[in-house]
C-alpha cells in the first residue's frame, strides 16, 4: 500500500532511539487525526523503506504503541488505529464454569495474548499464607499480565501461586491453567468474589480507558481436587467488555 499521509520525517536532531523517534512521529499523528481509527498502517517492509530503518527497529515502536492502546493488530490483516473511544466487543463470562482467560477468549474466535508486567518469585506474605493456606515462609510465583483479545487490551491480572506448582512462571507464558495441569496441578473449582471499582491512572493507562471509568474486580482462589489452594488471583476488567452471568435453579 505504500507510505502515504499522516507520516511524517523522523526528527532532523536524531536525538534518542530511532524506535522512539517513529514512536513520537506516528503518537503524534493519531493524536493530531492525521492517522483516524481504523485506518490501516503500511506493511512493516513499506515502513522499512520508507524510513530507512530496520524491521526490529519498526515492530519495537509499534508494539509500544499497541501497548498504550493506540494500535491494535490483527492476525491476518495487519496493524490498524485503534478507536479508543470505542468499547470492545463484549464478552459473557460464566461464573459457573472454571475457564481461565485463555480459554474464554478462543471459545469466542478471538486471539488471546499477555503482556508481562513483572513476574517474581519470593516468600509469601501473612495475606497470601491465609489465603492459600501455606506456612509462612513458604516461596511463592507472583505473575502480574496485562491481558489482550485481538490485540485489545481488556484486563489485568494479578496471580500468586505456591512455587511447588510450576519449576519457573515464565512457563504460564500462555495460559496459567493450561501451564498448572501440565505439571499436574490443575484447579478443580474456585471460590469468586466481584465488585464493582473504578481505575486509578495506572489501571486507566494499561486499560486504554479514562481514569475513573467503571470496572470490575475479580478475587479469585482455586483450589484442588484434594482441597490444596493453588492460585489467588486479582482481575481487573474492563466494565466495557464482559458481562458475568450464572445460571440459577430453585433446587
Amino acid at each position: 500500500m505504500g507510505v502515504s499521509k499522516g507520516f511524517g520525517p523522523l526528527p532532523d536532531d536524531g536525538a534518542g532511539p530511532l524506535y522512539l523517534q517513529l514512536q513520537a512521529v506516528l503518537r503524534k499523528a493519531i493524536d493530531e487525526g492525521a492517522l483516524a481509527p481504523g485506518d490501516a498502517l503500511p506493511s512493516e517492509r513499506d515502513l522499512c523503506e520508507h524510513y530507512g530503518i530496520s524491521r526490529i527497529t519498526i515492530r519495537r515502536a509499534l508494539g509500544g504503541l499497541v501497548g498504550e492502546g493506540r494500535l491494535v493488530r490483527r492476525q491476518g490483516a495487519g496493524t490498524f488505529v485503534s478507536d479508543r473511544r470505542a468499547a470492545p466487543e463484549r464478552v459473557e463470562k460464566s461464573f459457573a464454569n472454571l475457564s481461565s482467560f485463555s480459554e474464554d477468549m478462543e471459545s469466542r474466535g478471538l486471539v488471546p495474548s499477555s503482556e508481562w508486567l513483572s513476574r517474581t518469585r519470593g516468600l509469601v506474605t501473612p495475606d497470601e499464607a491465609l489465603a492459600l493456606a501455606l506456612s509462612p515462609g513458604s516461596p511463592v510465583y507472583r505473575l502480574h499480565r496485562l491481558r489482550r483479545a485481538d490485540g485489545r487490551p481488556m484486563a489485568i491480572e494479578h496471580s500468586t501461586i505456591p512455587a511447588y506448582c510450576l519449576p519457573e512462571p515464565a512457563l504460564a507464558e500462555r495460559s496459567l491453567y493450561v501451564a498448572l495441569a501440565a505439571h499436574g496441578y490443575a484447579p478443580d473449582r474456585a471460590l469468586q468474589r466481584l465488585r464493582a471499582v473504578n481505575f486509578g491512572p495506572e489501571e486507566a493507562a494499561l486499560l486504554a480507558v479514562d481514569e475513573g471509568a467503571a470496572g470490575l474486580l475479580i478475587e479469585r482462589r482455586s483450589f484442588l481436587r484434594d482441597g490444596r489452594a493453588v492460585e489467588l488471583t486479582r482481575s481487573f476488567y474492563r466494565g466495557d467488555a464482559y458481562d458475568f452471568v450464572a445460571e440459577l435453579s430453585t433446587g
